[in-house]
């Protein structure tokens, strides 16, 4: 099929790849603009710029999608269908309405439940034991068109958001390509996503991440798991930032005000919650490397009078 591709992320790139590989024509690949990085503040190239350039397609990257001129240079390309995966930008009717085969999504969940953004983190912060990927045929909705096909994918017991990120991704370029032979075909079923069984996510912030330790030790630990690697959950100790990249649970208490260290080990810092015993196994100080936490406490004196906050 001939195809324009829509995205821009690391979880993009596998679906495009996946598209050259089953033989399909991508005659275009559209993204979002370069951005400054660093403290240089040099310019970055989306993955899905670097991916379509290595394989000689053209890179279309409008600041708004839905311009006149951007929607009437899309029609130039006179695709049989556009591929949409995490492309950042919400797409016209005239647009949806463009290609014969019309437009499909990749979306990191399994729809109805958790429509919009960060579907991957929020399946970990949540503590899902299965999450999976759905292809929709897009409508002018918020994830709400028609699934074509989707895949379920279980979660580890200590599945990180970073790890999902990648099992989703490869799921995700497998399911495109199918549900594009299905559409080719003429076997593609449509059906219509039950609305009242639909949850929304919002967008993650570095805020996001600060630990009230108020909150039940599972609740935490599902946290940190969460936001590894990006945005990391993290707390205070000693006024600096002290950021947990992994921890276990106990389900004990011990009266102690929630984020007291309770216990100090060669390896290990104990803190009681709102509800158990969050025992923190990876961390990272401010202006230090992240590091197993007995490694931490062979630089760093840490006793139980201490506290988070």
């Amino acid at each position: 099929m001939k195809i324009i591709f829509m995205g821009t992320p690391d979880f993009s790139v596998g679906t495009l790849e996946a598209l050259i590989e089953a033989g399909h024509e991508v005659v275009l690949a559209v993204t979002q603009p370069d951005k400054p990085k660093g403290r240089g503040k040099s310019v970055q190239f989306p993955p899905v710029k670097e991916a379509a350039l290595a394989h000689g397609i053209e890179v279309f990257q409008p600041c708004r999608v839905r311009e006149p001129e951007c929607i009437e240079y899309l029609k130039t390309f006179r695709a049989d269908i556009i591929v949409v995966v995490a492309f950042g930008q919400i797409l016209p009717g005239e647009i949806l309405e463009m290609p014969p085969c019309g437009c499909v999504n990749v979306h990191a969940s399994l729809l109805p439940k958790y429509r919009g953004a960060a579907p991957i983190q929020w399946a970990v912060i949540n503590g899902e034991k299965i999450s999976g990927v759905t292809t929709m045929r897009m409508d002018e909705g918020l994830d709400t068109g028609d699934i074509i096909l989707q895949e379920e994918v279980a979660l580890e017991e200590k599945e990180t958001g970073g790890s999902l990120f990648e099992k989703l991704s490869g799921t995700g370029a497998r399911l495109c390509v199918k549900t594009l032979e299905v559409i080719e075909n003429g076997t593609a079923v449509y059906t219509p996503q039950d609305h009242a069984q639909a949850t929304k996510t919002g967008l993650i912030s570095k805020k996001f991440g600060l630990i009230d330790w108020n909150r039940p030790a599972a609740q935490i630990e599902c946290l940190v798991r969460g936001l590894n690697p990006w945005p990391s959950a993290y707390t205070k100790l000693n006024g600096k930032t002290f950021k947990i990249w992994a921890a276990d649970v106990i389900s004990e208490n011990t009266g102690k005000t929630p984020g007291s260290i309770t216990k100090v080990t060669k390896d290990a810092v104990f803190v009681q919650t709102g509800e158990g015993i969050l025992v923190l196994g990876e961390v990272q100080l401010e202006g230090k490397k992240r590091m197993r936490c007995g490694d931490f406490l062979r630089g760093y004196a840490v006793d139980e009078s201490m506290r988070f906050l």
